[in-house]
């Protein structure tokens, strides 16, 4: 049985989720696979290498996440519409010698936001990297939302990722003031990650009828999903996106059944509970 190949590159990367996400989809097809978590510096040239070396290596494709959403799209050989348009990529084919460029990130923010049943029109983005980017695009392109406010910590950065989608950018410290009428934020920085500085931001200005989604998937209750949730918001947490985007890769590179389901759920949170135990 040939074992077909496929990763994830980030930095850091070895939290991730997505090497048991998609072994778990090849258990149920009963397919040989291998998908490894790869770390690659932030460096431009280190990006390349890494690409060129895994492609050279006969993997099908890797899955990128942060810091390199931009730079995968920038190395690509050819891009998807989604991909070009959020100037980002979350997925690097390697075919017939080509490096081709995808963004699943869309789809799969756009799939954890229609679980929730809701249809936002006024969103509030946190961010303005590369996941930031994606999130931006599904908003406007599938999601329909009316209105879309971008903070950054950088201001510079949050008008890069507005003008991707004519959406406003606004001054981080003005984030809480702007959340009236919002009825849907999402964070898609990494402030509130386990070992990262926590997103400072007070939900008092957020209608209670509004949807909260953080990308962060460790902890899984951030803190900004366990105060939208005392509010009475409805949350997406990480693993919703997370899951969804995912299919796109393993449907591309190993498989052809990837299902996200209560029990993929359920072994994901089982695997986060036993990193969290001492």
């Amino acid at each position: 049985m040939v074992t077909r190949r496929a990763g994830v590159i980030g930095w850091p990367v070895k939290h991730s989720l997505s090497p048991l996400i998609h072994r778990i989809w090849a258990e149920r097809e009963e397919r040989a696979i291998s998908y490894e978590a790869i770390a690659v510096e932030p460096d431009d040239a280190a990006f390349r290498a890494a690409i060129e070396r895994l492609a050279a290596q006969g993997l099908k494709g890797v899955n990128v996440t942060l810091p390199h959403k931009e730079r995968a799209l920038a190395l690509a050989d050819a891009a998807s519409g989604e991909a070009r348009a959020a100037g980002a990529a979350n997925m690097l084919s390697f075919a017939k010698r080509r490096v081709l460029a995808d963004n699943s990130d869309i789809a799969g923010f756009a799939a954890a936001v229609a679980e929730t049943g809701r249809k936002p029109q006024r969103a509030f983005i946190l961010g303005a990297g590369g996941a930031a980017r994606g999130v931006a695009v599904a908003l406007s392109r599938r999601i329909g939302v009316k209105s879309i406010l971008i903070a950054n910590r950088t201001q510079a950065r949050a008008e890069e990722v507005a003008r991707i989608v004519d959406a406003e950018a606004i001054d981080w410290p003005a984030r809480e003031s702007a959340l009236a009428g919002v009825d849907l934020l999402v964070n898609t920085t990494s402030l509130g990650m386990t070992g990262e500085p926590p997103l400072e931001i007070g939900l008092a200005g957020l209608p209670r009828d509004a949807v909260v989604a953080d990308i962060v998937y460790a902890p899984l209750e951030t803190p900004l999903l366990a105060g939208a949730r005392a509010r009475g918001c409805a949350v997406i947490d990480g693993l919703s996106m997370l899951m969804h985007q995912a299919a796109f890769g393993y449907r591309a590179w190993l498989g052809h059944d990837a299902v996200v389901d209560a029990d993929l759920r359920a072994r994901l949170v089982a695997a986060l509970k036993a990193r969290a135990s001492p």
